[in-house]
């Protein structure tokens, strides 16, 4: 045997007593950087870009501020005709030649300084690589006309009173207005009439062309009439009113020759400003036109294929590609075969998208529609679904045709699939990146519940953010669940990489935990460069090279970051702090209490199954002493590898079967699935049967020759239910039973599965799901009583409640959540302590789960939601506690993860291995631990990385939090009140009348008939009573009524629950009508930093390495028998 104390390194003997003195202290001089973010915005270009281009309110600025400069030049030129006399001079000397004082020659040197330089600055920042497509603009043209002869006279002072048309800056100053308009639009973040713009391009247009005559026509006459500014201003109103009086006509030819030429151009100007306004929205409506083939061999663009476009999808699409800095340049053209609705129109016509965002009418499955979307030229090709359709097969038959069509007509563009149901999965499998809605929504609401709030977790990750939600709240939960909640998924190559480039020949684990301790940023996966396969945490045996790509979760990616590395001033003995040992951690790392250090070493016992085991650590020495957290090792070495054999049932629950195992027979194999109810399943290493169960026994409420139970409770399950409720079973929901049967779930833990169905399963999904233990079906309602009460909801630790189908559509859009939203608060007032689960349609309609009108909290919940909304926040329905607690999911906030797998194509990969989807060998997979008071003494979360990493190779990637809720004038609160205050005022009898009443769970006696209205002449006789002091007893009196009303509603709903389950012979001895945990708020903390302390009952999430990767071959070899024997006479059947 192994001396394990041989192994343990010597520590420096003159620091430990410093060392024992300091304590935690020392964290403080450890080797942390600091890291600036988004640094690839800081350099002067990008900043100057940023003030006057990018950002909406800066440039809108200084569009007001050009604006007001052309003003005034126009203001000087009118003030300079107006002082000066037109009888001076003879001949065309008045035309070229002018009188301007100094002083208002200094202001006219001064704006067109300015502007001319303002001109240069903008076409510097907006150069793109062609310097005639700058010089040649009419705008810069007319810049040039209007300032350089001014800068000329300051060199020149003979020419300071040449003539300059400085009225032609009018025309800039229109110019000016529209991007003004255009930016004030993108500021303000609102819909905006494109009519408005429209109404106001003309008026200005009209404006600049009478400006422009006046102004031509008054100078020009200084040799002819001499006329003044009224007097031209009067003539060009005649003449452009057609009028034509004849008093003031122009005398010299020039000055007739502008006027046709004014005449013309309002002609020609006029008339299309008027048509343009006249059927801007006609154009709208039509097919969209062509997309220029010249824009699309110089521009990048993305087609976007639907075959219905509402204004959800089409805002989530848009925000969320959008958000990526290298994609602003991109255009958007979607080709929809349905003409626009009256919100998306709208939508289209804001500034913001109309420059972006082409609209055609037209059909996917047509060459011509695909040759105007210019499909061959195109980017990527976004294929979604109809997820509202009545009949979502129909949906997938009319999106695999699409997908079809264009890898026909655009073999090289790359296709982005959304579908629907997994079995239609296979005929797309030539594309490049497919989301399969049931699978990943199955997947998410089985881990949600074993793994609380995974799909808020997969959901934030999904999401592109900044992490600036909630900074402006007093809630401290709203402000560290917002900042966290900015952490993504990214990707580097090691040799590249500042975080990860140092660890090149060390574990895995070792560098995620110094990565993480140093940087803040938690390593997850990597893929070797000649593997296309991507592995989550593949354990401390894998040695990274410098070819690896990294993934990593933090804020923003590293390209985007500096390092400033913080300088402190240390004393020479502090600064010797260190360990140099194999670790190369610092000594204070490992110190975990008070006493003399001895480093244990990794745990080379097997692990169980279920979870790593943070017990505290050995406090049996002869002194008393406790031992420290160990090391993470650079290179796992054998004796610190755990090669524990799951296949040989040799895990702590499975050594020692009780009697109760043995005497009902329930042993369970571990292999793969010998049926798979459709093509494209991942296999997955699960619990199994050794002989499949009858179909008759799969059917929980009725009795056949087997057994005789026909409900839940007659089962005698040792473990709480988990109940699915579906309209059908969908070949989708093997993807539920899967995850809670995997492998590495110890057998003790797997609770039941019912399936709770509207309409009988087929016989193909009973071939799929009879191999699996406890899991049973029932053909029943969630809106039925009788039926949940079957089916145990009294004593289920879960409720999920699936999206109907046949509900997903209605004449009103949000009101396809309807039923689904009322029978979930029917269950939730009737089984207050059950915990539900509820998928819907629109993630809008969130805000009515678990619905308390008179929640004050809920209703400042609804506020900052609105302002969040309102900054232009992807997802401002983030604090909303049904969302922040995972109890409730809508597939639809994953429409983000096709979006954004343009730019990161891992995303669905990662996404898939998290949710168990796809089982990749060496590959971790998601699970969690709960803090207890054992585990506290680990305190932060970076002291719980290394315990972690140094004892299972686990990588935890976050904490799922629950807070108490602190309300004020809530009515559970109010309630509580009540009942104290009456505690001290009733006598002993009343008191226990009402604990006996409160454990009518368990006696029946208590179900008193009269209990009800007894307590209401109870009232009648408090309210006839002449109060001594008005005021307190009135209140009092009120506040008893209260609870009163409260009591008996909630009497009301346990005598209804207990009658039924009294009716069907039931036992009312599981349920519990009193207890209500609404009264907590729960949220996730994404990858928080390391000094975040720990609380007690934290979840944390883990990503676990792979126990299979270190298994010996024999043993795999010789538990897939198993698998092997039931292949030979099985054959498997698949849906096509």
């Amino acid at each position: 045997m192994v001396d394990l104390e041989s192994e343990v390194p010597p520590l420096p003997p003159r620091y430990r007593f410093r060392d024992l003195l300091l304590g935690d202290q020392g964290w403080q001089n450890d080797d942390r950087v600091q890291v600036e973010f988004y640094m690839n915005e800081n350099t002067f270009k990008e900043r100057l870009k940023l003030f006057f281009i990018k950002n909406q309110r800066s440039s809108l600025r200084i569009r007001l501020f050009n604006f007001s400069l052309k003003l005034l030049s126009c203001l000087l030129y009118i003030i300079r005709v107006l002082l000066d006399d037109p009888t001076q001079g003879h001949g065309w000397s008045p035309i070229i030649w002018v009188n301007r004082s100094l002083p208002l020659w200094g202001l006219q040197v001064s704006v067109a300084l300015i502007s001319l330089f303002e001109t240069m600055l903008l076409g510097y920042l907006s150069y793109k690589g062609n310097i005639w497509e700058q010089v040649l603009r009419i705008p810069f043209l007319l810049e040039i006309i209007n300032a350089v002869p001014f800068i000329i006279t300051i060199f020149w002072p003979a020419l300071r009173n040449l003539f300059i048309p400085v009225f032609l800056n009018c025309w800039l100053a229109k110019h000016a207005l529209e991007n003004m308009i255009n930016d004030l639009h993108r500021a303000i973040q609102r819909t905006q009439s494109a009519m408005f713009n429209q109404v106001l391009i003309l008026i200005s247009t009209l404006l600049c062309l009478i400006f422009t005559c006046i102004c031509g026509i008054q100078h020009l006459e200084r040799a002819g009439n001499k006329l003044t500014l009224f007097d031209s201003l009067y003539f060009c109103i005649v003449t452009f009113s057609t009028v034509g009086f004849g008093d003031v006509t122009p005398k010299i030819w020039p000055s007739k020759l502008l006027v046709v030429i004014m005449i013309c151009v309002a002609l020609v100007v006029l008339p299309i400003q008027f048509e343009q306004l006249a059927y801007l929205w006609m154009e709208r409506q039509k097919s969209g036109g062509n997309y220029s083939r010249h824009r699309a061999q110089t521009e990048k663009h993305v087609v976007l294929c639907v075959s219905s476009l509402k204004i959800d999808l089409l805002m989530d699409f848009l925000n969320e590609f959008y958000a990526h800095p290298r994609l602003q340049d991109y255009y958007v053209v979607i080709l929809c075969p349905t003409e626009m609705d009256a919100q998306v129109r709208r939508v289209l016509q804001i500034p913001m998208w109309s420059q972006r965002v082409i609209y055609l009418q037209g059909s996917a499955l047509k060459d011509q529609d695909l040759l105007r979307a210019k499909m061959d030229d195109a980017e990527a090709c976004f294929i979604l679904s109809s997820r509202c359709e009545v009949d979502r097969t129909a949906a997938d038959h009319q999106t695999i045709l699409r997908a079809w069509a264009v890898k026909d007509f655009a073999p090289k563009c790359p296709l982005y699939v959304q579908i629907l149901k997994p079995e239609n999965k296979f005929h797309i499998k030539f594309a490049d990146h497919v989301v399969c809605e049931e699978e990943f929504k199955y997947a998410m609401l089985a881990l949600n519940c074993i793994c609380p709030a995974t799909s808020t977790l997969i959901t934030l990750l999904v999401h592109t953010s900044r992490g600036q939600e909630g900074q402006q709240s007093p809630e401290q939960w709203q402000k560290m669940y917002g900042r966290y909640s900015g952490n993504e998924v990214y990707h580097i190559n090691l040799e590249d990489s500042t975080f990860f480039a140092e660890y090149e020949g060390k574990s895995f684990t070792y560098a995620s935990f110094h990565a993480h301790k140093k940087f803040g940023v938690c390593l997850i996966g990597v893929r070797r460069e000649d593997n296309k396969n991507i592995l989550l945490n593949p354990g401390p045996r894998y040695i990274m090279s410098s070819t690896d790509i990294c993934f990593y979760i933090n804020i923003t990616k590293e390209e985007n970051s500096a390092f400033n590395k913080q300088e402190q001033h240390r004393k020479n003995n502090e600064s010797k702090s260190y360990y140099h040992g194999p670790s190369r951690l610092p000594l204070h790392s490992v110190i975990a209490s008070m006493g003399t250090v001895a480093i244990d070493l990794q745990d080379t016992g097997c692990r169980s199954s279920s979870g790593p085991t943070l017990t505290l650590p050995s406090e049996g020495s002869k002194d008393g002493r406790r031992s420290s957290i160990a090391p993470v090792l650079e290179v796992a070495d054998a004796s610190s590898l755990q090669t524990c054999d799951l296949l040989s049932d040799q895990s702590e629950d499975e050594t020692t079967p009780s009697d109760d195992d043995i005497s009902t027979g329930l042993e369970y194999a571990k292999g793969y699935p010998p049926y798979s109810p459709y093509i494209g399943s991942s296999p997955t290493f699960c619990h199994l049967l050794h002989e499949k169960v009858p179909f008759c026994c799969l059917r929980l409420d009725k009795g056949c020759q087997h057994n005789y139970y026909e409900d839940a409770k007659a089962y005698g399950f040792k473990n709480k239910l988990i109940i699915v409720a579906a309209e059908t079973a969908g070949n989708g929901l093997y993807n539920f039973i899967v995850p809670l049967r995997a492998y590495y779930r110890p057998k003790r833990e797997l609770n039941p599965i019912v399936l709770l169905l509207d309409n009988p399963p087929d016989m193909h999904f009973l071939d799929a799901i009879c191999w699996f233990p406890m899991v049973y079906y029932m053909v029943g309602s969630i809106d039925n009583l009788d039926d949940l009460l079957r089916c145990g909801v009294t004593f289920a630790a879960n409720m999920v409640v699936v999206d109907k189908e046949s509900t997903m559509s209605a004449e009103e859009d949000y009101m396809a959540d309807a039923k689904t939203i009322v029978n979930v608060q029917t269950l939730f007032r009737l089984f207050s302590s059950l915990s539900i689960i509820t998928e819907l349609t629109h993630p809008a309609n969130m805000r009515f789960m678990q619905f308390r009108a008179k929640d004050c909290y809920s209703l400042a919940l609804s506020k900052l939601e609105k302002k969040e909304r309102e900054k232009g926040s992807n997802l401002a329905f983030m604090f909303r506690l049904p969302f922040a607690a995972g109890r409730v999911f809508s597939i639809s906030m994953l429409d983000t993860l096709l979006y954004q797998s343009f730019v990161k194509d891992y995303m669905i990969s990662i996404t898939r291995l998290l949710l168990g989807l796809d089982t990749t060998p060496g590959s971790g997979f998601l699970c969690s631990m709960k803090i207890t008071e054992d585990d506290l003494w680990i305190r932060t979360y970076a002291r719980l990385y290394q315990k972690l990493c140094s004892s299972t190779g686990d990588i935890p990637i976050g904490i799922y939090r629950t807070e108490s809720q602190k309300l004020t004038t809530s009515e559970s609160q109010i309630s509580i009140g009540v009942e104290e205050w009456e505690d001290t005022k009733d006598t002993k009898e009343q008191i226990n009348n009402r604990n006996n009443h409160r454990n009518s769970t368990s006696s029946d006696q208590s179900d008193h008939p009269l209990l009800r209205r007894k307590s209401m002449q109870w009232a009648r006789r408090l309210s006839r009573k002449v109060p001594k002091h008005s005021g307190k007893t009135a209140e009092k009196i009120s506040q008893q009524r209260m609870s009163l009303y409260k009591r008996s509603e909630r009497q009301e709903l346990a005598e209804l629950v207990k009658n039924r389950m009294k009716h069907l012979g039931l036992s009312t001895a599981g349920y519990d009508e009193m207890n209500d945990h609404q009264n907590t708020v729960s949220y996730i903390l994404i990858n928080p930093s390391p000094d975040t302390r720990l609380e007690l009952n934290d979840v944390v999430y883990l990503i676990r390495p792979d126990p299979l990767a270190y298994v010996p071959n024999t043993a795999t070899s010789r538990k897939n028998s198993f698998c092997n024997t039931v292949g030979q006479d099985a054959r498997e059947e698949t849906q096509l």
